[in-house]
């Protein structure tokens, strides 16, 4: 009798112990899928500032450069191409971010162009209202790198978490799979072209 009640005693301190471990992995990685979430909102409020700034440049270098309209045309559906592409951070595959980063990369293109082609207007540059635009604009592209690199720090401990032995036969089981990383544009590895 004391050998089957030792002999239970263990196998239910084995199951409590494995209950634990196991439901730990999971809880873990919901913890750490919040955590990506969070940052690819503070990604998606990074952007959505730019775009919000986007229509007040366009507008006050429009006064100035008439005859620029392909440029400032450029740069609105760029910015409608970008808001158009959203992405759920809970299922994100690289494909959707690629696509996500290649809008994102279209509007960035646009405004150098815009901001290039403003050169060209020296009452515009000494705007004090267009400063203050390009100082907005300037400050939003570091909260975008900022919250990218972010996002990226709250991707790494998931994915560390679900692709270390043995922690990744319990993710497949659960059904939790690797998140992609924000990665640098096409062609962000060469020098921009600036011409006058």
């Amino acid at each position: 009798m004391k050998k089957g009640l030792i002999i239970l005693g263990v196998v239910a301190v084995i199951v409590i112990a494995l209950y634990s471990w196991a439901s730990g992995i999971y809880n873990t990685a919901v913890t750490l899928d919040q955590d990506i979430k969070e940052s690819w909102g503070n990604v998606n409020t990074a952007y959505q500032r730019r775009n919000d700034l986007i229509p007040n440049l366009v507008n006050t270098v429009k006064g100035y450069a008439q005859h620029e309209k392909s440029t400032l045309t450029a740069v609105i559906e760029a910015r409608a191409k970008a808001t158009s592409v959203t992405i759920d951070p809970s299922n994100v595959t690289p494909e959707q971010l690629a696509a996500f980063n290649s809008a994102q990369s279209g509007v960035s293109s646009s405004l150098s162009k815009l901001l290039v082609s403003v050169e060209q207007y020296p009452n515009l540059k000494a705007d004090a209202s267009f400063m203050k635009l390009q100082d907005e604009l300037a400050s939003t592209e570091n909260q975008i790198l900022t919250a990218r690199t972010r996002f990226n720090e709250a991707v790494k401990p998931y994915n560390n978490n679900i692709n270390t032995f043995p922690r990744n036969i319990l993710a497949g089981l659960y059904g939790l799979k690797e998140k992609p990383y924000f990665e640098a544009s096409t062609g962000a590895d060469k020098p921009v072209e600036v011409k006058f």
